[in-house]
């Protein structure tokens, strides 16, 4: 979900596994710590104490200890004068390049995906659960958001809120950008508020599924068994024309790269988009679910 896709579309969580293996995504702070660690190693490998590195860098004893720690963000000045006292490797500006202090309102195991997302060539998206995070309206994605648990302060309700409507302006931010949706109807039947709250998430998607680069196909109730059972999935193609994949569960996501793997997904996304309603019959569909409120 986005939590929820929050972002994911469903959690704050834990996992991604990419080619099959147990990877996590870094947590905000797990870059800094992993710099700090770097720091760490080379001022003691040099002999100096943190007092000594400080007097060197122009920054204080403290500073040098939260950055060794992991509590604190480097700037670019402290990263050059300390790689220069430090032996000049060049590792602590490569460690640099990888230093993260999270994206707010991003679940940590969302973020290497939302990161693709934005440059990618091409999206497709199956959903069975809930409407896909880039089509939810604003009241739609609170109502998620208030519902998940642990529950979330007002702060984070919000952070993950901005987080969610800015993460949709990509679609209109990348008119040349196909995007592709194939959601089962009974995700759109599930009610949240009140009647005026579900016409306004009808009116959304429509009003997002419009444009020409944005293609949206429902799949029906009578539509019986296909071949997306397994849950949710994402593809995306890259401007390398490489195809990368991702689904997610209860409180963890999957970044799919393995070839094999992903050219499953591919065949049967193409394998469902053949049984769903065609983009005029699914805005027809979402038309009479309006007029039923």
């Amino acid at each position: 979900m986005d939590i929820a896709e929050a972002e994911g579309d469903a959690g704050v969580g834990a996992r991604t596994v990419s080619a099959g293996e147990g990877e996590r995504e870094p947590h905000p702070s797990d870059s800094l710590r992993t710099f700090g660690a770097v720091v760490q190693a080379l001022r003691e490998h040099a002999g100096l104490s943190r007092g000594d590195l400080a007097a060197v860098v122009q920054y204080s004893k403290h500073t040098v200890e939260s950055v060794e720690l992991g509590r604190r963000m480097p700037d670019e000045a402290f990263i050059e004068r300390a790689e220069e006292a430090l032996g000049n490797t060049g590792a602590l500006r490569r460690a640099a390049r990888h230093l993260s202090r999270g994206e707010v309102g991003l679940a940590a195991w969302f973020r290497r995906w939302a990161r693709l997302e934005r440059e990618a060539v091409s999206l497709c998206t199956y959903e069975c659960r809930l409407v896909p995070g880039l089509l939810q309206s604003e009241a739609y994605a609170r109502a998620v958001f208030e519902g998940t648990i642990p529950l979330r302060t007002d702060a984070e309700l919000e952070a993950q809120l901005t987080a969610r409507m800015k993460r949709q302006a990509m679609m209109r931010e990348r008119p040349t950008v196909p995007f592709s949706f194939i959601v089962e109807e009974h995700v759109f039947r599930r009610r949240f508020g009140d009647a005026e709250a579900m016409r306004g998430l009808v009116d959304h998607v429509l009003e997002c599924s419009a444009p020409r680069n944005v293609t949206l196909q429902v799949v029906p109730l009578e539509a019986g068994l296909h071949a997306c059972l397994d849950g949710p999935v994402r593809i995306l193609e890259t401007q390398e024309g490489r195809r990368v994949g991702y689904s997610e569960g209860q409180e963890n996501g999957r970044l799919i790269s393995d070839r094999k793997e992903v050219s499953l997904l591919c065949q049967r996304y193409e394998t469902l988009r053949s049984q769903a309603l065609s983009p005029t019959e699914s805005r027809a569909l979402l038309e009479r679910l309006r007029g039923e409120l």
